[in-house]
């Protein structure tokens, strides 16, 4: 069985900047850089006999894009999909602080 740790090392060589920025578009004479906010996440473990496992998890959100218009560069947020992803994520955010507080409190 290989070695977890550099095969996660060797799957999150390619995350990071890449995952962020996305390849540049040029549309009508115009370029664009698309931008996301990602996270990721790794773990693995093995025991004394060999037996051994591992995964990871990433998200995502789309939340602008950097545009080139006669010669400025400037960075052009995208409400709507930002808007689209943070609505349930702060909803389940608070739903999930409330019954921490709830526990908490007992």
């Amino acid at each position: 069985m290989p070695n977890i740790a550099l095969e996660i090392g060797r799957i999150s060589a390619n995350l990071g900047v890449t995952a962020a920025y996305g390849e540049p578009q040029d549309i009508d004479g115009e370029r664009f850089v698309p931008v996301a906010a990602t996270w990721t996440g790794f773990g693995g473990g093995s025991d004394e006999t060999g037996n051994g496992g591992g995964g990871g998890g990433g998200f995502s959100m789309p939340i602008g894009a950097y545009v080139r218009r006669n010669g400025e560069l400037r960075f052009e947020p995208n409400l709507i999909a930002t808007l689209a992803v943070a609505i349930p994520l702060f909803w389940v955010t608070g739903r999930m602080l409330a019954k921490l507080v709830r526990a908490l409190k007992k």
